[in-house]
């Protein structure tokens, strides 16, 4: 039987997830990614595609049963799938929060409460969630996306202490920008009001500035597979300006890095 580690990635059809996958595979892992449709997707060498939407209660455990049956554990998880979206707390609908939380927060507990009775089973396991530094340093015209990953940071930090006694660890990794579609293409509140035009757009100026110059996913895709796979530690940035601003948030003052945020978002 192989000893080799099986790994599920959600949301491998692009980005982060994409890459990660491609990097397991590399570390010799036997490796499943989820798509929401298989027929539109494009081939993964090397990994096993499995259809799975996240915000689908019915899909998650199915899916989780077929990869079972195919390679009898998993061994990690790591929760990549998700959404973004711009615009003022005061724009944003209650139908457009709830199906961002619906995919970033609810569809991370699906999956997680579907592996979890087979991790238990076997006493062991490690379920990496991909927040961001968003979920500890919260950006303006960012309000909803910041709060579906503090609430992933909440989530993560709670269900480590739960899990430990059946061998499982539950790590955070918490990437800046990357030069990914989902960033470069969020989407924006539809309400829009003119009181937060120049603002917002101020705001989502320096965002595609950053995002331009901001590096490839494979950094971020390293630092996942290294929580994984290497030593346990609750919580992981990846080099750069992740690291940068999670030292800052830990050791400087509240008003300094207030008014540093401002000043990056040209609100300052």
């Amino acid at each position: 039987m192989s000893t080799s580690k099986v790994v599920l990635v959600t949301g491998v059809s692009s980005g982060i997830g994409r890459v990660t996958a491609e990097q397991f595979a590399a570390h010799g892992c036997v490796v499943f990614g989820t798509v929401r449709s298989l027929a539109s997707a494009a081939p993964l060498p090397g990994i096993t595609l499995v259809e799975m939407d996240v915000r689908d209660s019915d899909s998650v455990p199915r899916a989780i049963a077929e990869i079972l049956s195919r390679a009898g554990r998993i061994d990690v998880l790591v929760n990549n799938a998700g959404v973004n979206m711009t615009g003022a707390v005061e724009e944003t609908s209650i139908a457009e929060a709830q199906l961002l939380f619906e995919t970033n927060v609810f569809g991370v507990m699906r999956t997680i409460q579907a592996v979890l009775p087979q991790m238990r089973e076997q006493r062991s396991g490690r379920i990496v969630n991909v927040s961001s530094v968003l979920g500890f340093l919260p950006a303006p015209y960012m309000g909803l996306y910041s709060a579906s990953k503090h609430a992933i940071e909440g989530l993560s930090e709670s269900l480590d202490h739960e899990v430990r006694q059946f061998g499982i660890h539950v790590t955070l990794v918490a990437p800046a920008y990357a030069r990914t579609s989902l960033e470069a293409n969020s989407p924006v509140a539809k309400a829009t009001l003119a009181a937060y035009d120049r603002e917002r757009a101020a705001v989502a100026a320096a965002v595609a500035r950053d995002i331009n110059n901001a590096p490839s996913p494979h950094s971020v895709a390293a630092t996942i597979v290294e929580a994984a796979l290497g030593k346990w530690r609750m919580r992981k940035t990846p080099p750069g300006q992740a690291t940068l601003l999670s030292r800052l948030r830990r050791f400087l003052p509240a008003a300094p890095v207030d008014a540093s945020l401002r000043k990056q978002f040209g609100i300052g």
